[in-house]
């Protein structure tokens, strides 16, 4: 099983079903939704009914892959999320040697560097304990905040192309990086 040892200022559990309270608290701002949907507020019934069987379809702890719980370690504050699973994993491309991540984080964290930090820690697990090698990200073009994200863990635009997705396809950017041995 995978583990995410605690960075500088922050820890990490994998989610459960058991976390709705902690998922849908942080899709009740509009600005955190904005690059997500266009800022529409997700309902509890959609956590419960599309977003926690999506997740439960990709959750596997021996391999890393799930949302992992980002909290801080002064406070023990639930600050947001990093998501980890096989690149396009909702399509007939998937591919399970080249992780996806992303991440969602609660707007009161925003530009204190916990993204990148939580980031980094979970692709150094990941790449230390399970010699993940290719990781992934992929946002709208105009999120500024998780491009920007992306260059500070060394990933390199790729392409802009339709993201398919069952909930709906979108205009994104790609980033990867490829770490070595």
């Amino acid at each position: 099983m995978i583990t995410i040892d605690n960075s500088v200022r922050l820890s990490y559990q994998l989610m459960t079903e058991s976390d709705a309270d902690l998922l849908f608290a942080l899709d009740q701002d509009p600005v955190v939704m904005a690059h997500i949907n266009h800022g529409k507020l997700t309902s509890r019934e959609d956590i419960e009914e599309i977003f926690i069987p999506r997740m439960l379809q990709y959750r596997n702890p021996e391999k890393g892959w799930g949302l992992w719980q980002v909290n801080t370690l002064e406070e023990d504050d639930f600050i947001g999320w990093i998501l980890v699973r096989p690149m396009h994993f909702f399509s007939n491309q998937r591919d399970d040697e080249g992780l996806e991540l992303g991440w969602r984080f609660m707007q009161k964290s925003w530009g204190k560097g916990y993204a990148t930090e939580a980031a980094k820690a979970v692709m150094s697990a990941l790449h230390q304990q399970a010699n993940y090698k290719r990781f992934s990200a992929v946002a709208v073009p105009d999120n500024s905040g998780s491009i920007r994200i992306m260059d500070k863990l060394g990933m390199c635009y790729q392409k802009t192309t339709v993201h398919e997705d069952p909930l709906g396809d979108m205009e994104a950017v790609y980033y990867s990086v490829t770490l070595g041995e």
